[in-house]
Parts: structure tokens; sequence; C-alpha cells
């Protein structure tokens, strides 16, 4: 069985499977497997070369960071607003994506954080793992993608469970994606792209098309939920090797796996002052020396760059 018809018989079979005993086995597996990883993750040596014609980042800076997060359900929704508070107490910005058909995404809440310098994006449809499953279902959910694009003044995407097909994208009106990474063999699509840079994924001859923007730090999920990491040592690994080959560190959590209470954290959270704790290593460690910048902002610079 090829790994699309896998993906689509797990989500068939996932609502029938509680939610504590679908964690257990991702995390048994990926525990298990992880050692034969160990290689290509985190760090993979063959992505820190730059693009054709490479530009650098503004000011010369030594790295770009991109704070990105995934708002998967209405409960992560009702967090979103604790992690905006806790980001900008830090003095950051980050890009949150909202699924538009799996709950209400709450206008208020866009618009909140758009007055505040945050990025809004789309996450999907529907995270319901059927995206990609044919072109005909792509083509026409991208009608109704399109329609939020347009509706929340969003330039960008970002698929559920990182499922991704570069030519199909196309059909969206973004300006970027961000949908790939540079390596994570514990995603469900595990096909990374093998670069900590910014790319332009062409459509024509016209040179028209996106930009694509990997995330090139583990998620959050995977390392506190499925791998119970309980410190921050692998981000800041991989962000001082990012710095060192001056790529883009994209870092994405999701604010529903996120704990802001003092209580203990429940099967499928971890503490948020993992997450500050790293804000405030980066902030500490390279003050002066990185871009930080929405992925919108990334996405023009470049785009403005590659055009002179």
């Amino acid at each position: 069985m090829d790994r699309l018809k896998m993906n689509s018989a797990y989500y068939q079979l996932k609502p029938m499977i509680p939610r504590r005993f679908q964690i257990w086995m991702r995390s048994k597996y990926i525990r298990r497997k992880r050692p034969a990883f160990s290689n290509v993750w985190p760090i993979l040596e063959k992505a820190s070369k730059p693009p054709m014609k490479w530009p650098g980042w503004p000011d010369k800076k030594k790295f770009a960071l991109v704070l990105t997060h995934d708002v998967d359900t209405a409960k992560g929704q009702k967090k979103s607003l604790n992690l905006m508070k806790l980001e900008k107490k830090l003095g950051f910005r980050s890009a949150f994506n909202f699924v538009p058909e799996r709950y209400r995404v709450s206008a208020v809440l866009r618009n909140h954080l758009k007055s505040n310098g945050f990025e809004v994006g789309v996450h999907g449809l529907n995270h319901d793992g059927k995206l990609f499953q044919s072109k005909e279902i792509f083509q026409e959910r991208s009608f109704r993608i399109n329609h939020y694009l347009k509706a929340w003044d969003a330039v960008g995407f970002r698929s559920p469970a990182m499922h991704h097909n570069l030519d199909w994208i196309h059909d969206l009106a973004i300006e970027y994606d961000s949908s790939t990474f540079d390596t994570d063999p514990f995603e469900p699509q595990p096909d990374g792209v093998a670069t900590i840079f910014p790319f332009w994924v062409t459509k024509n001859s016209n040179c028209e098309g996106y930009m694509e923007l990997p995330y090139t730090l583990p998620q959050g999920f995977t390392l506190f939920v499925l791998m119970k990491e309980k410190n921050i040592a692998i981000w800041k690994q991989k962000l001082d090797w990012i710095m060192q080959k001056r790529g883009m560190a994209l870092v994405n959590t999701h604010p529903d796996y996120m704990n802001f209470d003092s209580e203990k954290s429940g099967f499928e959270e971890y503490p948020a002052t993992y997450y500050s704790n790293f804000l405030n290593y980066i902030k500490t460690k390279y003050e002066g020396q990185y871009w930080h910048a929405l992925p919108r902002e990334v996405t023009s610079f470049l785009t403005a760059e590659y055009q002179k």
C-alpha cells in the first residue's frame, strides 16, 4: 500500500480511534524510529546550501526568524490570544493559520491579531486529510480556500499535516506556501525539500508562481507531545546551526497543545514556558543578529530582490 492510500485509510479510521490512543500509537512509533534518522534529523547538513543568486538577509543579518502557528481546533483558537500576548510581551510577532471550515473562525480575533502587527493565514479547509487525495478534490476545495484567502486578506497557506503537492498549490491565490520542511522524517508525508532557505516555485515560463517557506525547526507537538522531550535543547541545537549557515529559522507551533496554566499539562499538552524559554534564548543569545519578520514580509523582500 502506497503512502497516499495509507494516509487515506488512516483518516477514514481516525474518527473511530480515541484521541489518547492515537497519541500513544504515534508517540511509540516515532520514539522507536527516531534513532534510525539521527543522520538526517534534526539537522540535514546538505540543507545548508543557499539557492542560486541568494541575496542574503536585510541589513546583513545573520539569519531570519519567522514564527508561525497552526490553529487546528476551536480549543486552539481560544488559546490564541494567550499566545499572542506571550509573544507581544517579549517583542515578537507571528502568523496564525486558521482552519476555515472546521470551526467558526472569529473575525474579532483575526482583526485583533492584525491590528497588533500579527499575520493571519489559511490552514487547509477542514483538516480532514483529504485535500490532496485527488486532483478533483483539490480543485473543488481550492475555490473555497481562495474565498477565505480573499475574505481574510491573507496571502499565505499551509496544508494540515504538511500534506503537499507543490504543482497543485499553484491553483491557490497566494504569495507563499509553508506546507513543507527541510527535514522531518516523522511527518505523514516525509519528503523534505532539503533546504533551510525560502525558494521560488515557478508556475510557467513567465516565472509566475509563489514563494515556498519550509519550516526548519521541529514542530512543538512532535518534540514535546510525541517525543516527550522535557526541555528545548533540540530547538537550541537547530537554531544555532541555522544561524551558522545563515538560513531561515521558521518554527511552527500549535496553541492547541500549549498549556498556559500552572496546572499539570494534559496528555497532549506541553508547558507554554517551553516556547517562551525559546524566545528568550533567541533574544539573549542573538540580539541584533537576526531579521525577525512575518512570512509575508519574507516573501515581499525576496520577491523584490529576485526581480531586480
